[in-house]
């Protein structure tokens, strides 16, 4: 196999502000595997608050491509990266491990995701067969809408609504918690039927916490997720026993381990294919959870339809969707989820079934193409 990497400058058509930041752009690094004339694509985001800059990425997949490319067949290699065989665990381990440790989460989902595009091409299969799932998949997702004011806030979720969108995620965790609370009330009365998801991202304390859900409760919030900061579990937990709405992990929830940790514990668990490893990952939690009354949610980090495409495989298995990244871009390069009338759907073409977009002039990302980085972390 051949592996060739380049970097594109993905640009956000407004800012999206949350509590701890506001996301103007980012940098995609997607991959192409070749094989018998045919490639697989994966990406990765850069993300500061998943320590990972772009030139790491492009120092572990320099790191990763000898041993890679050593592969006689993407079949193989997909088969010891789900097994946690070496090359995507520490060769001095001299042992599988279940969660790759070396690679960064992130990256590994990447690497995944373009042998299961290219290994779905080889056998001519759509992603969702490959991973037992007959038919296409169509499911609602959440749109969200940062740290706004209401006003604004009330104009973006009827635009969404009339649109199709028929559940909105809001962003919280303001310095005065009255402008979170009208902000959801501004959305509530501008979106009547929709389904309204909370997303402080981890802002207060558990006692805020405690005073602040019942009054959003009382707007028909359906659930929140990660009300406070992410490190203390089992004060999530206590929460989440108290809340009179279901709670939802996000930051506290990065991998199995931790997932098993909340399993019982709390209502949700969000899974983005970055934090915790890629689509087997998400499947072994899956599983880990099955009977625990903790349910899943797949979430996203603003990214092209090719970085949000091997979770909308998977979008059946879960009770919340935020599959909405690429709808947050001035320009996706990538198309072929849908998603713009509030439903993603996977393609009926083989592998992730995405297909690069329509150059349009005046909206295309920078793109740079990168040469093969050098080995080395």
């Amino acid at each position: 196999m051949r592996l060739d990497v380049r970097t594109v400058r993905l640009r956000l058509a407004t800012p999206l502000r949350i509590s701890r930041s506001v996301t103007t752009e980012r940098d995609a690094v997607q991959l192409a595997l070749s094989h018998g004339g045919l490639t697989g694509h994966g990406e990765v985001v850069s993300s500061v608050f998943l320590g990972l800059p772009t030139d790491r990425i492009l120092s572990e997949l320099g790191t990763l491509r000898p041993a890679l490319e050593r592969y006689p067949d993407p079949e193989q290699a997909l088969a010891e990266l789900r097994s946690g065989a070496a090359p995507f665990t520490p060769p001095r381990t001299g042992s599988p491990v279940s969660t790759p440790t070396w690679l960064p989460a992130g990256v590994l989902a990447a690497v995944e995701a373009a042998l299961l595009d290219l290994v779905g091409k080889r056998a001519g299969e759509p992603v969702h067969r490959l991973l037992g799932r007959a038919e296409p998949v169509a499911a609602a997702t959440a749109r969200t809408i940062g740290i706004e004011p209401p006003a604004r806030a009330a104009v973006q979720a009827a635009r969404l609504a009339d649109a199709g969108f028929t559940v909105l995620k809001i962003k919280a965790g303001a310095a005065d918690p009255g402008l979170d609370l009208a902000r959801v009330q501004a959305v509530r009365e501008a979106a009547p039927g929709a389904r309204l998801l909370l997303d402080p991202n981890g802002a207060w304390t558990p006692a805020e916490a405690l005073r602040l859900l019942p009054a959003f409760a009382a707007t028909g919030v359906e659930a929140v997720e990660q009300p406070i900061a992410p490190g203390d579990p089992d004060a999530l937990a206590a929460v989440a026993e108290r809340s009179p709405i279901p709670v939802i992990a996000d930051e506290d929830a990065v991998d199995h381990e931790d997932a098993c940790r909340l399993a019982g514990r709390v209502h949700g668990v969000n899974l983005k294919l970055a934090k915790c490893g890629g689509v087997h990952q998400v499947l072994r939690i899956a599983e880990a959870l099955r009977g625990s009354g903790t349910e899943l949610m797949l979430g996203c980090l603003a990214a092209s339809s090719l970085g949000i495409a091997p979770a909308v495989h998977l979008a059946d298995r879960a009770r919340w969707l935020d599959l909405d990244g690429h709808l947050l871009l001035a320009h996706d390069p990538w198309w072929g989820i849908g998603g713009a009338d509030g439903t993603v759907r996977t393609p009926d073409r083989a592998g992730l079934g995405v297909l690069p977009a329509p150059e349009q002039p005046g909206t295309v990302p920078e793109a740079r193409p990168t040469a093969r980085p050098a080995a080395g972390r």
